[in-house]
């Protein structure tokens, strides 16, 4: 039996009270369409909320040197669990459609550094954080979320660490159940088509 984290609840209420779950139909940053959207920018609205959530995933770590986000999703959120760490915090954006480091940001080899995102659905923008990290000879010590909707089927090689999982059916647009019934689709995410 799948263990729920014991931050479940209470991250769920809180994600609740502030409106972070939509439902309809949606275009996710990985390409998939789903009936669920999580938008987390909405909990990073809430400084004194996203601080309580962003030091309860901060506790599952220990012998950290650096977290790490990749940009948008994981800014706020890395600053707020360094700042829980009492360590530093960088992101990674896109550049030329890749993952860089930009605006001085660099890593030392050796560093000990945690990935945070706030939603992971297959984990694609934290692998490539990760494979970053690793070209720049930081040694990776897990990755954390505010919410798991990869059904625990995401796997990057470290520690997993989510305060939440959620359970949203996922498809490729091929497959997708609401494109064949010509339901209006949003794309929320970050990242441009």
């Amino acid at each position: 039996m799948e263990q729920i984290p014991p931050t479940h609840d209470k991250t769920a209420r809180i994600l609740d009270e502030l409106g972070v779950l939509h439902t309809g139909h949606f275009r996710l940053t990985s390409g998939r369409h789903s009936d669920k959207y999580m938008q987390c920018a909405k909990l990073f609205e809430h400084p004194a909320e996203s601080a309580e959530l962003c030091s309860d995933l901060s506790e599952r770590f220990c012998d950290v040197d650096l977290v790490a986000g990749p940009a948008i999703g994981g800014i706020i959120m890395a600053y707020e669990v360094a700042r829980a760490l009492g360590v530093r915090n960088i992101f990674a954006e896109r550049e030329n459609g890749a993952m860089t480091f930009r605006r001085g940001f660099g890593v030392s080899p050796g560093e000990r550094a945690l990935i945070v995102e706030d939603v992971v659905t297959t984990g694609g923008s934290v692998k490539e954080v990760i494979e970053l990290l690793k070209a720049k000879g930081a040694e990776i010590v897990g990755v954390g979320s505010i919410v798991d909707r990869s059904g625990g089927n995401v796997s990057f090689g470290v520690p997993f660490f989510s305060l939440m999982r959620m359970e949203a059916q996922t498809w490729e647009e091929a497959e997708c159940p609401l494109c064949r019934k010509n339901r209006p689709i949003v794309k929320p995410g970050s990242r441009k088509e």
